[in-house]
């Protein structure tokens, strides 16, 4: 059996959200946030969470339109991640990440989290929205 995990990314201009599945590829956990620099940081920091954590797929966030169109945000995000793949040579898939951010922090402040203690936990549990939408997707296929 394949133990190996999902990652997922939530790209921002700034920051970008990190979330691992577990091992079975049932659940879906925060895990990081890191400060976007340059694409070759990135993707170096990227690559060593693929090697420490086991990770055989990443599942990047595709920022949908309300009318399910494609923006500047979305194309971005596809340049991205086919650069990503292709430099680290790992598979990658793209998932609507509508609503994301927002059920992130509807979940957190349901947990007492106040606004400020957000700031820096929200991006990760974003991505964990995201990956756990594609986990929840592969069960029902």
């Amino acid at each position: 059996m394949d133990y190996s995990k999902y990652l997922a990314l939530d790209l921002g201009e700034k920051r970008i959200g990190v979330a691992l599945s577990d091992g079975l590829k049932m659940v879906a956990q925060a895990h990081e946030v890191f400060i976007r620099t340059s694409r070759k940081a990135d993707f170096a920091h990227v690559r060593e969470l693929i090697q420490r954590e086991n990770v055989s797929r990443i599942v990047i966030g595709l920022p949908i339109s309300m009318d399910g169109t494609e923006g500047d945000m979305a194309r971005w995000a596809r340049d991205y991640g086919r650069d990503l793949g292709e430099k680290l040579e790992i598979e990658i898939v793209f998932w609507d990440e509508s609503f994301s951010s927002e059920i992130a922090a509807e979940s957190m402040a349901a947990y007492g989290y106040s606004r400020k203690k957000m700031k820096g936990k929200l991006d990760a549990v974003a991505a964990a929205v995201i990956l756990q939408g594609y986990l929840d997707s592969l069960r029902t296929a």
